[in-house]
């Protein structure tokens, strides 16, 4: 039985499949995207010409490394594909992003995307999303403010923690994470309503109507889904 990691690793090649010489190529970041972006590096050595834009300082340095020329928005204003990872896949291609801590940055190169898949083992995909985490991105000042919030709508939340035990986790733009305890979302699309709507969020990790595919790597193949798919 593949591994878990083997089954990325069968996800981010197909992915290669979609990338064509002259594109603007979204770097997503987490495991898989990683995975994607060393495959991708392998291919720009070997003379293919593309520009990448990355969704984090980590994925903008390894990109760089493997000689992938990155770029910023002021000099391409979309992306013709964008491959990134996800923390749960619901039916609809609702997404839980941000386990990694870059959700901001991954939401605004998910906008600006002509095409957004998505690549993931199996065990990524439910029913319904909330068996993993919710993260929030919130401005430190309102930490306090939010975190009772989001306690009377029913997601008690803790602030993450740097993995090196330096503190709290700090994300690329100096902001905090708020990890809500796992619950399950019956209706994601009202609450991302209600926190795009609270002061002191800068972002959340409900990526709702932006995936177009969502490449799965199960046991024996992988398996393409799309909004339109029946789980």
């Amino acid at each position: 039985m593949p591994t878990q990691d083997e089954l990325k690793l069968l996800a981010a090649k197909r992915a290669l499949d979609f990338i064509q010489p002259g594109m603007v190529v979204g770097l997503g970041s987490g495991s898989t995207a990683t995975l994607f972006i060393k495959l991708l590096g392998e291919k720009v050595q070997q003379g293919l010409k593309i520009r990448g834009i990355a969704s984090s300082e980590d994925s903008a340095k390894l990109g760089a490394s493997l000689g992938i020329p990155v770029v910023g928005f002021t000099e391409a204003t979309e992306t013709d594909v964008t491959v990134d990872g996800a923390d749960e896949v619901a039916p609809g291609l609702a997404l839980i992003k941000g386990g990694g801590g870059k959700l901001l940055r991954e939401k605004i190169v998910a906008s600006a995307s002509k095409k957004f898949i998505i690549v993931a083992d199996s065990s990524k995909v439910v029913k319904k999303l909330g068996k993993f985490k919710l993260p929030i991105e919130v401005i430190p000042m309102a930490e306090p403010l939010v975190s009772e919030r989001l306690r009377a709508l029913g997601y008690p939340s803790s602030i993450r923690q740097a993995k090196d035990g330096s503190g709290n986790y700090i994300t690329d733009e100096g902001n905090l994470i708020l990890d809500c305890d796992p619950t399950q979302i019956d209706d994601p699309t009202a609450l991302a309503a209600q926190l795009d709507t609270m002061v002191g969020v800068v972002e959340h990790g409900l990526f709702l109507g932006m995936a177009d595919l969502v490449l799965v790597a199960g046991e024996d193949a992988i398996t393409e889904y799309t909004p339109e798919t029946k789980f």
